[in-house]
């Protein structure tokens, strides 16, 4: 069974949701500290032909904490005007829009839950089929750190392949995850562009930003462009 783990993040760039779609088993991992100047609750999307950093409000936040420890706050009606002002003229405004606003009006305040609903929420309008699931609901081992916990965590979950972000290359060794059965690749994203407006592309924005110029099956071209190494 091939797995991938990952902190939850707000409406992530398409690497992320790579990784969801290359894989079988998504662990949101909720129960690991939150961490400021990342992604989690933040990302950039274009607003007025610039990229633009929008933030998700939190009540809390720190990184004494762990993520499903914090509570989300109450500036989801200013990202839906911030979207809007963005994107009112991007071709799948129309489909999008609704599904945005659906996932920052849900009523949860758990930051690990409010961000995993955005994530299954999208990957079913992506129509993907890996099974999302929170790291937090296995009993695990929490005196291990780094290679060793995720190690422990594959197999605690049944995988036979984890697949990690490219900058995992660091982190982890195929040799140590093989001497306990386990596959490691690393995805990396293909060199990826599509129409923005008339503007000269801008990579690396929010999945959003990805869903308001391509369908559903330019998406799934994009979803399958990266190299496993």
């Amino acid at each position: 069974m091939k797995c991938g783990i990952m902190q939850p993040y707000l409406f992530p760039y398409l690497g992320y949701w790579q990784l969801i779609h290359a894989v079988e088993s998504y662990g949101i991992y909720d129960d690991v500290n939150y961490f400021k100047q990342g992604y989690i609750n933040r990302n950039t999307i274009i607003l007025n032909g610039q990229a633009q950093r929008f933030t998700l409000e939190l009540i809390g936040a720190s990184q004494n904490k762990l993520i499903n420890q914090i509570e989300v706050g109450n500036n989801s009606e200013m990202l839906l005007t911030q979207f809007r002002h963005a994107y009112a003229k991007a071709p799948h405004f129309n489909e999008v829009f609704p599904l945005l606003e659906k996932i920052l009006r849900f009523p949860e305040k758990n930051l690990a839950k409010f961000i995993g609903n955005s994530i299954q929420k999208i990957a079913d309008y992506l129509q993907l089929d890996t099974r999302i699931f929170y790291t937090s609901d296995y009993v695990k081992n929490d005196s291990l750190r780094g290679e060793e916990k995720v190690i422990h965590m594959c197999e605690l979950f049944g995988a036979t392949h984890y697949i990690n972000a490219i900058g995992g290359q660091e982190l982890y060794s195929k040799e140590s995850f093989l001497d306990h059965g386990i596959t490691l690749n690393f995805i990396s994203m293909n060199h990826i562009e599509y129409p923005q407006f008339d503007l000269d592309f801008i990579p690396n924005l929010s999945i959003v930003d990805v869903m308001m110029f391509n369908s559903i099956s330019e998406i799934h071209t994009l979803l399958d462009a990266y190299t496993l190494v």
